[in-house]
């Protein structure tokens, strides 16, 4: 991840990195999608769901919660103007 955030920095000028963002978006859409129909093709995470929806549920919002503290934390460090 660090190389490909790195190799992203350097080449953040070019013009071929610039016409690829939109494919890379549609990629991510399409892995999603394929991750999808691999989980709803899995009996065994179908059959487990209500089991597993709790734990799932309080993972997304534990996640979600983190993301948005780390958010503020960089905003306020390297974003917010300083008076």
């Amino acid at each position: 991840m660090f190389t490909g955030i790195a190799l992203g920095y350097l080449f953040r000028k070019k013009l071929i990195i610039r016409r690829f963002s939109g494919l890379m978006g549609w990629t991510v859409y399409l892995l999603l999608f394929s991750l999808g129909i691999s989980v709803g093709n899995n009996r065994e995470i179908i059959c487990n769901l209500p089991a597993l929806g709790g734990q799932a549920l309080w993972l997304a919002f534990a996640g979600t919660l983190g993301s948005v503290w780390g958010a503020w934390i960089v905003y306020r460090n390297f974003f917010k103007n300083k008076s």
